[in-house]
């Protein structure tokens, strides 16, 4: 399946109307809504039976968007992004200001929860995704503690019927993003990987000492 400029336009009015989308990725299947909607990121933690504590990514269609809803990141931060994104990564950035906090800090615990900053590759069956203007919160669709999908049949029922936007967009890689903490990396140029994905360490390597 192919995602389709109609698509596109459904799942921005549905995130708009404060609905649940099921879309394709880079990756795997997610779940997302209106990163300020808390009624809506509650239905996705309730169909998931995710830990209400446990925070979501941010996710933007281009890295001017991303880079526009956080201005104040340093020059060596802004650098990493510009080498890793868009991409299968999901970069925890240090978040003073506690911008998008239903997702980065769900639990209301103050401004050291980091925001999860994901920048999808748009490309082949879901490139018309790359029409979509405002961010949306992101987290895989599948019960919490299984594997994520690569296909919308792999998706567990109860979440393909809960949502209310489906966007096939086909067989995707099947692997989640990279997860990267670079809390502290515009200081110290210190970076860790908190979950294994599609990019290896050599290849972060790579970019994030160039970043420095």
């Amino acid at each position: 399946m192919t995602v389709t400029p109609e698509d596109a336009k459904r799942l921005e009015e549905c995130l708009a109307a404060g609905g649940v989308a099921l879309i394709p990725t880079d990756t795997v299947y997610g779940l997302a809504c209106d990163p300020d909607n808390a009624a809506a990121m509650e239905k996705i933690y309730e169909l998931k039976q995710r830990p209400p504590l446990k925070p979501s990514a941010v996710m933007f269609f281009s890295i001017e968007a991303a880079l526009e809803a956080v201005p104040d990141l340093g020059p060596r931060t802004r650098s990493a992004l510009a080498k890793l994104l868009p991409g299968p990564v999901t970069l925890l950035l240090a978040n003073p200001q506690r911008r998008f906090p239903l997702a980065c800090d769900p639990g209301g615990n103050g401004d050291a929860a980091p925001l999860g900053l994901r920048v999808p590759l748009l490309k082949g069956t879901i490139a018309p995704l790359a029409a979509l203007g405002a961010p949306l919160l992101q987290s895989s669709a599948n019960l919490s503690g299984e594997a994520p999908p690569r296909r919308l049949a792999e998706v567990p029922a109860s979440l393909r019927e809960g949502a209310d936007v489906v966007i096939d967009g086909g067989e995707l890689p099947g692997l989640a993003s990279t997860v990267i903490d670079l809390a502290d990396y515009e200081q110290s140029g210190d970076w860790r990987i908190v979950r294994e994905g599609p990019l290896n360490v050599a290849t972060l390597a790579t970019a994030l000492t160039s970043s420095c």
